[in-house]
């Protein structure tokens, strides 16, 4: 690995959505990795104070590499801080972190650009509650949530609904129809995939437990599909983060239902933790986890 360009990076984790847990493990895992490759690090765990950030930040690192996951870290909201204070950062920058957050929007622009997606409506609690927008089987999503947080497949004879405690994320909730078949997911790293992983798991679909607690899935990579449907998987994947505008590394999720492929959403903050996908996919295309997040550091940038 080539010496580093870059020496002070600051990594920020921890933050205060959903996924906090995560992102400190996902942080420290990030820290380490960029200790192995030369870089002088400083972990920061990001709290509701601004202020506090602010104090943190100064003198100002070379980089920030931002490993937080979930809303405020994932949603253009840090990285408009950052670019405020003219410090580059990994990954995408505001605009593409806040639409590929917004489910909606993220897929209007997916289907604008041919990619298919699954078919969905926007409805209130209330209608839910009412009764069914859509024929079961469907799935429940909030509008702008990641890592599967409060997703719930409505099958036949399911009375679930989004009410009360058991639903923080607003008003909304996105309804859409549910894809049978295989879950995908494909690494994008700059203007390349890196290959496609199919995951499986025996707790019906892969939910935030699944993403997370130790052998809650299992990783086949490469995916054991035909070499056609690889391909186009890796195709939509980079014309999707393309469209969207990211940068740095994305991770796009795909429902494979035999016949075509749908895209369900596009992260673009993934998981650096040991049970990741990305890490597990650069190490497929031979490539180290410190190279993984040196390279993420050296592409770095503002808006």
């Amino acid at each position: 690995m080539s010496r580093p360009t870059i020496q002070n990076v600051a990594v920020l984790m921890g933050g205060w959505s959903a996924e906090r847990e995560v992102s400190l493990v996902s942080g420290a895992a990030v820290a380490g990795g960029l200790k192995s490759a030369g870089y002088q690090v400083t972990s920061i765990d990001v709290q509701r104070d601004m202020g506090a950030l602010l104090t943190r930040l100064y003198p100002k690192p070379d980089v920030v590499f931002n490993a937080l996951h979930g809303r405020y870290g994932e949603d253009g909201c840090v990285q408009g801080l950052l670019n405020i204070l003219d410090i580059p950062y990994t990954h995408s920058g505001l605009l593409a972190s806040a639409l590929a957050m917004d489910k909606p929007a993220a897929k209007s622009i997916f289907a604008a650009a041919g990619i298919k997606v699954a078919e969905h409506v926007i409805a209130s609690r209330e209608q839910l509650a009412a009764g069914e927008v859509m024929a079961a089987p469907y799935v429940i999503k909030p509008l702008n949530e990641g890592s599967s947080v409060g997703v719930h497949i409505v099958g036949d004879g399911d009375n679930y609904s989004p009410a009360g405690d058991s639903w923080p994320y607003g008003p909304k909730v996105m309804v859409e129809r549910f894809v049978p078949g295989r879950e995908l997911t494909v690494a994008v790293m700059g203007d390349r995939a890196l290959g496609v992983t199919e995951i499986t798991t025996k707790r019906g679909f892969y939910d935030y437990d699944a993403k997370y607690a130790k052998g809650g899935s299992e990783h086949h990579l490469p995916a054991d599909i035909p070499g056609k449907i690889a391909a186009e998987a890796c195709r939509i994947s980079l014309l999707a983060h393309d469209q969207l505008g990211c940068r740095g590394v994305s991770r796009a999720d795909i429902r494979f239902d035999g016949k075509d492929l749908y895209i369900l959403e596009v992260n673009t903050q993934p998981g650096m933790t040991p049970t990741s996908l990305v890490p597990e996919q650069a190490a497929y295309a031979d490539i180290s986890f410190p190279e993984l997040v040196g390279w993420m550091v050296e592409n770095a940038a503002c808006d």
